[in-house]
């Protein structure tokens, strides 16, 4: 059997020891649990976002369109809903 050891400050150990002591879990249960969840995923087994709710290149994405647009580029003029639809159709 191997052993790891982490380093994370005391009010996170606490509030995570809480959270799984109501789903009936002691840490070494939960990051066992956790480590065959990569194994199974083959990654993290979750979404990673930020505190905005995206991923990082999401919010990337997001940052580099809206400096683009604020430059005039990749930007398209007013349209009514009706040639709005027919511009999309065009699109495909």
């Amino acid at each position: 059997m191997s052993h790891i050891q982490i380093r994370i400050d005391q009010k996170t150990k606490e509030a995570a020891r809480k959270e799984l002591k109501k789903l009936g879990l002691d840490m070494s249960s939960a990051v066992k649990l956790y480590l065959h969840q990569i194994i199974i995923h083959k990654g993290i087994p979750f979404r990673i976002v930020t505190e905005n709710g995206l991923t990082p290149a999401e919010e990337k994405a997001i940052l580099k369109a809206s400096k683009e647009a604020k430059n005039g580029k990749n930007v398209t003029r007013v349209m009514g809903v009706d040639e709005a639809l027919e511009y999309l159709d065009n699109l495909k």
